[in-house]
């Protein structure tokens, strides 16, 4: 058996290699051609949506396979100087920086410095001192902060108004005492302060304050050499000052220097160089046996992006197109995420502050992403991307990606077929699992499936096995008269075997 499965996946691997390599190359020529046909779609909707609302400048950009394809400039970055905005304009990205601060306490992780489950006071002893709601309420950790589950206040608009704060009045703050929402770890409240810790946290571990470890460690690596986090070494003529809309026109808001709350917001960049950033994130899927060049481990950022602490429901969810399709969102480690009705995932992260608005969002399954930076007072743009995308997906027909099939799986399908629909000495192959005869009786078995057999007439084709993972997956076989669909797990022995089977009939659509 062992010789037999070798076989099969050296000549799975050979024809992947030789043949699909070939195919896909065509389907991604497609995939982009069909994709660049909605630029001007895409384009009029953001400016009519920067109209709208006012935008003094807004930038955009799409990434496609790890690439910045598409790019738009509407407006000034500085209406006094008048500044156009474009793709180099430094904008403030407000919380758009808490998956940096994430990030670098993930690399720490990796390195053996910290634990998720650490205890926050063994890195800011002024915590330990704090008194919760209730006596029996479990101490703050690293992984509560990274998640907004400490317990801590929503701190919207407050936060935006400490960025310039010092490391010593952060300390003071909570030796005078933190007032508590929740108890940690049983809800969802978003924190800025939580962040503020972790940029804290990073500055002990690691000896360097966070806006130096996460420009050695992130940016650098990343050629993100138009990042900042003080807004007076931005260039002033790549600079985007912040305005808001008030009595019919734009009033200058003042920008915060850098300090220690800029772990939660204080990040300056560009569509070009936040692009990078985001096509890291991208990079991480599929999971594969690639060479992992970092800055952090693939795993890593799949593990940022997984939800980790579900924020909410809405049933009611409606895309900007008016389809009514329920979405549930969760807080990962400096990332949000939401999966609709139709299984699709978006993770990212929104930016406001006094003067900008910002988001991005990436579709893993896609490939596809989409940033967008204004310099208006809390612009909404996470609407306006989430429309983009779900647009983009309709006029580029694209299609999430799809798993290629295990070569055990291939190997256990072709097995079934030679078995199908008169199971002969079905327990003589020694491709089921010892609970499978058990569960499912051949004279039932051969029953069942010649009478599908039957009605489905002569088999014409069978079609390539859809994997919904590893060891689980099905296909369907064309009969003349109807097709027959067939699903199987296989189990976690080595060599996995067949535990579960379903077969049924499926009607052609005529």
């Amino acid at each position: 058996m062992k010789k037999k499965y070798l076989q099969f996946f050296i000549i799975t691997f050979l024809f992947n290699i030789c043949i699909n390599h070939g195919i896909y190359a065509q389907v991604n020529d497609a995939r982009i051609k069909n994709i660049e046909a909605a630029f001007p779609v895409i384009d009029e909707i953001f400016s009519s949506y920067a109209r709208q609302n006012h935008f003094p400048g807004f930038v955009y950009g799409l990434i496609v396979n790890g690439k910045l394809i598409h790019t738009g400039n509407l407006g000034f970055s500085n209406i006094s100087q008048n500044n156009l905005a474009n793709s180099k304009s430094a904008f403030r990205i407000a919380s758009m920086t808490k998956s940096f601060t994430a990030m670098a306490i993930l690399k720490l992780r990796d390195e053996g410095k910290l634990k998720l489950d650490d205890q926050v006071y063994l890195y800011i002893p002024e915590v330990k001192a704090q008194k919760y709601l209730t006596t029996d309420a479990p101490a703050i950790t690293i992984r509560n902060l990274l998640t907004h589950g400490a317990g801590f206040p929503e701190d919207n608009p407050w936060g935006d108004r400490q960025l310039a704060k010092t490391d010593d009045e952060l300390i003071a703050m909570i030796k005078k005492g933190i007032s508590f929402s929740n108890n940690p770890g049983l809800k969802y409240e978003y924190s800025n302060m939580g962040f503020a810790m972790l940029g804290y946290i990073i500055k002990k571990v690691s000896g360097l304050s966070y806006e130096t470890f996460i420009t050695k460690n992130i940016l650098e690596p990343l050629g993100m050499t138009h990042t900042y986090w003080e807004y007076s070494k931005v260039p002033p003529n790549e600079l985007a000052h912040g305005y808001r809309w008030l009595n019919e026109q734009w009033v200058e808001q003042p920008l915060l220097h850098d300090g220690t709350y800029g772990a939660m917001g204080g990040m300056i960049t560009s569509i070009e160089d936040f692009s990078k950033y985001v096509s890291l994130q991208l990079s991480a899927w599929p999971p594969r046996n690639d060479m992992d060049n970092g800055p952090i481990k693939r795993s890593s950022l799949r593990e940022m992006q997984f939800p980790w602490n579900i924020s909410s429901f809405n049933p009611q969810y409606k895309y900007p197109s008016g389809r009514v399709c329920p979405v549930v969102t969760a807080y990962a480690y400096g990332l949000g995420w939401t999966k609709d009705c139709e299984s699709r995932v978006y993770v990212g992260h929104s930016g406001g502050l006094p003067g900008f608005g910002s988001n991005w969002k990436i579709m893993p399954e896609y490939g596809i992403a989409i940033i967008s930076f204004s310099n208006l007072t809390y612009a909404p743009a996470s609407f306006i991307n989430m429309q983009i995308l779900d647009t983009l997906i309709a006029i580029a027909k694209l299609q999430p990606r799809q798993l290629p099939a295990s070569a055990i799986l291939n190997q256990r399908k072709n097995e079934l077929i030679n078995l199908l629909p008169g199971w002969k000495n079905p327990e003589k192959t020694h491709i089921f699992a010892e609970n499978f005869f058990m569960d499912y009786f051949p004279d039932s078995l051969r029953k069942e499936a010649m009478a599908i057999f039957n009605k489905a007439g002569k088999i014409i084709n069978i079609e390539e096995l859809i994997p919904e993972n590893n060891l689980r997956g099905s296909f369907i076989m064309e009969g003349e008269n109807n097709d027959i669909e067939i699903s199987f797990t296989l189990t976690p022995e080595n060599p996995p075997l067949i535990q579960e089977y379903h077969i049924k009939e499926r009607k052609k659509i005529k």
